[in-house]
């Protein structure tokens, strides 16, 4: 009987002891919901697959949803259990902008998680981890909960328009380059020595016009290159009126970004389009070197060593090389001065070159920076900021170059 009234005790105790407990774990339980999360997702083309952490990076939920109208809808009515949530997206500017801009017109947070920063969680991993698409969004969600590199996504502004044609010019002119290439073989086989410059339209007509065509395979080769050249006037055409709509946009968006020497609609196109938020850039100098006119230090011990960059945006890069190059061919440009006292300082031609680029680096930086006051002000009208260089060599005194000045 005592083991009896000893059990009727304990089962007493516990009871009493749960009254008090119960409260505590469902406090505990909704305290854990309702704490900050993270959700990565795994963009495709047919569907996407989301996993959401906690705090310690445990994984909380898991949704795959085929990619459709209903999409963003589908994942955010899962997500309501965790009012406190961010989303990570992998390459929200490219596979996943859609999804991304959804979320976004939703009212959710959403970051931008670079496909290189989840690939480096993969491989940090400890043990041996499948490739799937849930241990892919787990990733991205660590890589966003642990990493400071992943940048909010903002709804598209009229920064998108310019995205499109600058993409459209660039593509369009890969394959006008592709066109003239083979258009150029063709003729090499047809005329002795072909045409030894860049080619036009019009010169490649007055060579088959010129050509002597004798036998069955030099008119097959000749039907080839009016082929080509057909295709070469076409491309060209669609050339002329991307600039102009790319002209337009880059109007449309008041970007300062032409007035300074050598930088036309399709760089000022570019530029805007790849830097996105120059807010993200704290000095001039993070900017340079996102754009690779920074140098690099391979310094060891008491050796300190810069040497020429070839990381960062090789776009932009790009882009501020042709404005360099723009102001070397005008004798006239404050950049062409600052080159020449460079190489006259003992410099060679490439460290004068690099040294014109840097500057026109930071006189772009200088340009987004008063273009992001402007649209952050708002204020009526004028030029937006003081726009001063910081060499003072790159601003012409002179209007700003016309459109056919700048080529990428």
């Amino acid at each position: 009987m005592a083991w009896l009234k000893r059990g009727a005790s304990d089962s007493r105790s516990v009871i009493r002891h749960a009254r008090h407990v119960l409260p505590f774990l469902v406090m505990t339980t909704w305290s854990v919901l309702m704490a900050a999360v993270m959700i990565g997702v795994d963009p495709h083309k047919g569907s996407h697959t989301a996993v959401v952490i906690g705090a310690a990076e445990e994984p909380l939920g898991e949704l795959r949803v085929c990619a459709s109208a209903a999409q963003a809808g589908k994942l955010v009515e899962w997500a309501a259990a965790w009012p406190e949530r961010t989303w990570a997206v992998e390459g929200a500017g490219g596979l996943g902008h859609l999804l991304a801009q959804q979320l976004v017109a939703a009212g959710e947070r959403v970051l931008d998680v670079q496909p290189k920063l989840a690939s480096r969680v993969r491989l940090l991993q400890a043990g041996d981890t499948n490739k799937n698409d849930p241990n892919d969004a787990l990733s991205v969600a660590v890589a966003a909960l642990r990493s400071t590199a992943c940048r909010p996504v903002a709804a598209d502004d009229y920064a998108a328009v310019l995205k499109v044609w600058s993409k459209r010019h660039r593509d369009l002119a890969r394959t006008r380059n592709q066109a003239a290439c083979r258009l150029h073989a063709v003729l090499c086989d047809l005329v002795p020595g072909g045409h030894p410059k860049e080619i036009s339209a019009a010169q490649a007509a007055r060579i088959l016009e010129q050509a002597s065509l004798s036998g069955a395979v030099a008119l097959a080769r000749a039907e080839l290159a009016a082929e080509f050249l057909a295709d070469l006037r076409h491309l060209d055409a669609q050339l002329r009126d991307t600039r102009k709509k790319l002209a337009a946009a880059v109007r449309a968006s008041r970007t300062s970004l032409t007035q300074v020497f050598g930088v036309g609609p399709v760089i000022a196109g570019t530029i805007a389009d790849d830097v996105g938020d120059v807010a993200r850039f704290p000095s001039r100098d993070h900017f340079a070197a996102y754009n690779g006119t920074a140098p690099v230090e391979v310094s060891s011990g008491n050796r300190k060593i810069h040497r020429l960059s070839l990381r960062g945006n090789r776009r932009i890069n790009h882009a501020i090389h042709m404005a360099a190059i723009t102001q070397l061919r005008h004798k006239h440009s404050q950049g062409r001065a600052y080159y020449d006292k460079k190489v006259t300082g003992g410099k060679t031609h490439k460290e004068a070159l690099r040294s014109l680029k840097r500057k026109i680096s930071d006189a772009i930086f200088a340009r987004l920076q008063a273009d992001a006051r402007q649209a952050s002000t708002k204020g009526p009208g004028g030029q937006p900021g003081n726009g001063s260089d910081p060499a003072g060599v790159l601003t012409p005194r002179t209007p700003a170059l016309r459109t056919s000045h700048s080529r990428t």
